[in-house]
């Protein structure tokens, strides 16, 4: 593999360094010398022997196996209190989940080998469910990959890094997927703040080729472009393909239609190839752009309006404007628990307000990205706007995450987004 081209996003971004040998990684465990003892509490090992991957600071023994003896990214092996083995992981003691689970097969330690098994698993899957190469490769614990995320365009793969345990692997991360894809580019998109809670830096590298300076897309036979700079999370979101083709259909009656939080137009181009006008909006010009030019490459065209989503709702019930059909995508509200009731404040805001949009029988399609906001709740959030207007919410369809971002059954966090259709009319 080539060097790492680097384009940090500040000046003292650098990743850090390798941490496994390449000229022993891929030995018999019992060729190589053995790895640290992380030791858990007593009992402590029941979640983990249930499935779960994470490992929280409180539940181990730091008498026996202080925290502070390990480096972030530092490989071990994970002991119950009776030193049954209960798996191989990453440490970052500077973390409230403090290890990650890698493998349970006690002759099978990370290393190369772990890595190209866990990506031909993974590609399997996503060539068995997809016809075109364009959709989330790795979706982190889900992929028994924590910490990793890999979205695939084509011959371009983007990866973020989440944690300290897999920045310490990315250049066998690297090796690893152009052995199983053999891609023509590997992108390290490590700009998400997720970074920080791991004291990690930001960067964006190339680990192989160059550096694209747009990624290509396609879904559902339309074609889209976004810009690698600035772009949200990889460049697109893969989560929601599924949503779309489930819901865009039922839009097909609607003439006018709104689209908020639009980014790059995954919604509103399909919806304005059926006839409709669409506006769009988003506080981004340059996804606003995005979204043109993609309508444009489509042969449909999009109105555009820049501006905070709840100003211009505002703004636009104030003008007397009415939608036949709403699309709310928003970003995630809560990030962490202790924020649901604000959270939950605003999702019953946005929906009140995108409601009084539709006229007396309009389509409210209402989103959530938020692992803390439970189903019931985004429902909840949906009905006490309705009532608030006076209108009658009926649900007529509902959906989550594209296959490509499959669930942990043993871990929740995995299972994290919503969509709900609602016909929204007057009681």
């Amino acid at each position: 593999m080539p060097a790492l081209r680097l384009y940090a996003t500040a000046a003292n971004a650098r990743p850090t360094p390798m941490s496994p040998d390449p000229d022993t990684d891929d030995l018999p465990a019992g060729a190589r010398a053995p790895l640290p003892v992380l030791r858990l509490k007593r009992h402590e090992e029941r979640r983990i022997a249930a499935g779960h991957l994470w490992v929280f600071s409180n539940e181990v023994d730091t008498a026996a196996t202080p925290l502070t003896a390990f480096e972030p990214g530092a490989l071990v092996a994970v002991h119950s209190d009776r030193d049954r083995f209960l798996g191989y992981a990453y440490v970052n003691p500077h973390s409230l989940i403090a290890a990650r689970i890698l493998g349970r097969d006690p002759a099978f330690p990370p290393g190369p080998s772990l890595l190209v098994h866990r990506l031909r698993v993974a590609l399997a899957l996503r060539e068995r469910l997809y016809p075109v190469p364009y959709y989330r490769l790795v979706h982190g614990e889900s992929d028994l990959l924590p910490g990793l995320v890999v979205d695939r365009y084509g011959e371009v793969l983007v990866a973020q890094i989440a944690t300290a345990g897999m920045e310490a692997q990315r250049e066998a991360i690297a090796a690893a997927l152009d052995k199983v894809v053999k891609p023509s580019a590997i992108v390290f998109k490590n700009d998400s703040g997720a970074r920080e809670l791991e004291g990690l830096p930001k960067y964006v590298a190339a680990a192989k080729g160059e550096l694209p300076p747009r990624l290509s897309v396609i879904e559902a036979g339309l074609h889209f472009t976004v810009a690698l700079e600035g772009a949200q999370k990889t460049g697109w979101f893969y989560d929601q393909a599924a949503n779309r083709r489930q819901f865009l259909p039922l839009l097909a009656g609607a003439r006018r239609v709104l689209d908020v939080f639009s980014y790059a137009g995954a919604w509103g181009v399909p919806v304005a190839r059926t006839g409709a006008e669409v506006t769009c909006v988003d506080s981004s010009a340059a996804a606003l752009e995005a979204a043109s030019a993609n309508a444009a490459a489509n042969g449909t065209t999009l109105v555009t309006r820049r501006g905070d989503a709840f100003d211009v709702l505002e703004e636009l019930h104030a003008g007397r404007e009415k939608f036949d059909a709403v699309i709310v995508d928003p970003p995630a509200f809560i990030k962490r628990r202790k924020d649901a009731a604000k959270g939950e404040a605003a999702y019953k805001r946005l929906n009140q307000l995108a409601m009084q949009l539709l006229p007396r029988d309009g389509l409210l399609l209402s989103c959530s990205c938020s692992y803390h906001l439970e189903p019931a709740a985004l429902l909840e959030a949906i009905q006490r706007g309705a009532r608030h207007l006076g209108r009658f919410a009926q649900v007529i369809g509902s959906g989550g995450q594209s296959p490509d971002h499959p669930v942990h059954p043993a871990i929740p966090e995995t299972r994290y987004l919503k969509a709900v259709l609602c016909r929204v009319t007057q009681e």
